[in-house]
This record gives structure tokens, C-alpha cells and sequence, in this order.
């Protein structure tokens, strides 16, 4: 059963600030990049309850949509795999398909079985219209829809798991956002008291109007002021904050997600902008698969590695 990759409990670690010369604040992460090494997070959250169905309707095929490096790409294609379900990828990009072998995440998506589809960005656009849908119907069969970054009302469910007795205590709940999916089970379990804000890994603050197709509560505000630039982008500064944050935490971040995310939190508590001696429950949604892409762009840059 896909529930097998949750068999370990998900533990909640405390940080020491003192190592950041932060003080007056309590600072919880959950850390869900441990459930699995590749269907981690907010990945295996939203796959979860998506599988359950696609077994119980009879699908054999799941076909979803991803670009280069992506989490989404990998997790199904891995979970497929163990669950039993043939997988199709829709790519992003068709100079990609000559460079599977060299992809970390491509790679990974096709040992594991996974078809690979690639089309042009500008088709790529198109990806959530009916007509496309169709047409990939007529060329692959009956399949099992995931969206890209796959979330829906199905994932949005799982995503509220995340929330569990050491967050109840904490004022701020804190999450990198994608597409919003998270997010939205984030909002959707938090109490009253409870504040959520979502650090955007791309420019905008769009992702807004999806969590609100899924919610009506209004305690959340997503930033975009720590995605360095935008979606895939990284400099020098959040290279060494990711490396330093593992020295001193023994904790691994990525950095498309949760680097920006955490810094982001750090620079917020040295400047005192959460309630002062409260407590910040930070979700650590996985995707440090990504690192090795990034790795490489990083090493054609000579610019220092994430370690």
C-alpha cells in the first residue's frame, strides 16, 4: 500500500536561534523531507489520497506534467513504481529529450519507468485545457489525471495532515508555496489563533486565488520577497545560508523550496517582525532531490555547491 512510505513517525525538531543569534523565539520544523527520499512532503501529502482513488476508479496509468527538476516529476514517478501504476510525464520543454541521461530528475523518473512526453513550452501552456487533455487521451489511453505540482481537492486533504499536536501550540505556521495546494491544507487545519504565511518560490503572489478556491478563512498571506529573483533562481548569499543552516542544524534545505522559505523565516525573526516569544511551526516539504540539478548549474557557474 502507498501508505508505507509514512511507516516512520514524522519528527518535529526544535531549533536553537542561540546559533543564529536569535533569542526570544521558538522555532519548530516538521520535518517531512523524512518520510521518503524521493515521495517526501508535500509530494507524498498530495499523492496520498490522489493514488487511493486512482485504485479504487481502476486506473492503471497516472499521467501528470513537470519541468526539468521537478519534485512532482519524481514522486510519481516513484510512487507509481511501488504502487503499481504505469506513469507518463508530460515535459516541459522538448531540447529536454536528448538530455535525459544527464538529468538527475529525468533519469530517476525513467529507471523507474516512468514515459516520457516532451513538448514545446508554448504547448506546455495549454496543458489544463480539455482539448489538450483529450488529445493525450487519444494518443495514451485512459489514464489518471494529475495536475502539475498535483494539487486538487484530493491533495488539498492530505496536505492538512501535515498539521499535528506540536503545531497546535505554535502562532505562526509557516510553508514554501508552489502552487498553492499546500498551502491551502495548511490554511484549511489551522486554528483560529494561528496566523500561516507562505513564502512564494516564484515572483507573485498569484497562488492566493487557488487557496482560496479551497478555503474561506483569511488567516494567511503568502511573500514573494525571498524568491531571489524567481521560480529555479539562486545566488551566492542562499547557497551559503543553506550550507550554513545544515552545519549548524545537521538540517538539509533545497533551494527552490525550503532554502527561500527559511531564510526568509530568519530574516523575519532578526527583524522582529513575528510576535515577540512566540512560536514559528515551519513545514519542511522535502524536494531535495532538486539539489542535484541545481548542483550542476551551480558547478557551470563555478559558484560553491550545495552540500
Amino acid at each position: 500500500m502507498f501508505n508505507s512510505f509514512s511507516e516512520i513517525a514524522v519528527p518535529t525538531t526544535q531549533i536553537d536561534l542561540s546559533l543564529f543569534n536569535i533569542d526570544n523565539y521558538q522555532l519548530l520544523i516538521k520535518r517531512e523531507d523524512l518520510i521518503h527520499p524521493f515521495v517526501s512532503g508535500n509530494k507524498f501529502r498530495k499523492l496520498k489520497y490522489n493514488l487511493q482513488a486512482a485504485q479504487e476508479q481502476g486506473h492503471k496509468t497516472l499521467l501528470t506534467f513537470g519541468g526539468a527538476f521537478s519534485n512532482h516529476i519524481a514522486a510519481v514517478a516513484v510512487a507509481g513504481k511501488k504502487v503499481g501504476f504505469k506513469t507518463i510525464g508530460v515535459i516541459r520543454g522538448e531540447e529536454l529529450k536528448g538530455k535525459i541521461d544527464a538529468n538527475p530528475t529525468l533519469s530517476l523518473a525513467k529507471k523507474c519507468g516512468m514515459q516520457l512526453h516532451f513538448i514545446s513550452r508554448e504547448d506546455y501552456k495549454n496543458r489544463a485545457a480539455e482539448e489538450f487533455i483529450k488529445s493525450l487521451q487519444n494518443q495514451f489511453g485512459a489514464f489518471y489525471l494529475l495536475p502539475e505540482g498535483g494539487t486538487n481537492n484530493l491533495a488539498v486533504i492530505g496536505c492538512e495532515e501535515i498539521i499535528n499536536e506540536p503545531a497546535n501550540s505554535a502562532q505562526y505556521i509557516c510553508t514554501a508555496v508552489g502552487t498553492g495546494g499546500t498551502m491551502a491544507g495548511l490554511v484549511k487545519a489551522s486554528n483560529e489563533n494561528q496566523f500561516v504565511l507562505g513564502f512564494s518560490a516564484l515572483k507573485g503572489t498569484f497562488q492566493t486565488s487557488e487557496i482560496l478556491k479551497y478555503t474561506s478563512k483569511s488567516n494567511f498571506k503568502i511573500t514573494d520577497d525571498y524568491c531571489f529573483g524567481g521560480y529555479g533562481k539562486i545566488d551566492l548569499e542562499l547557497i551559503r545560508f543553506i550550507n550554513e543552516f545544515k552545519e549548524k542544524t545537521e538540517i538539509p534545505l533545497d533551494p527552490i523550496y525550503t532554502g527561500k522559505m527559511m531564510y526568509g523565516i530568519m530574516d523575519l525573526l532578526k527583524r522582529r517582525q513575528f510576535t515577540e516569544n512566540s512560536c514559528i511551526f515551519a513545514v519542511h516539504t522535502g524536494g531535495l532531490q532538486g539539489i542535484a540539478g541545481m548542483n550542476q548549474k551551480l558547478k557551470k557557474k563555478n559558484l560553491p555547491l550545495i552540500e
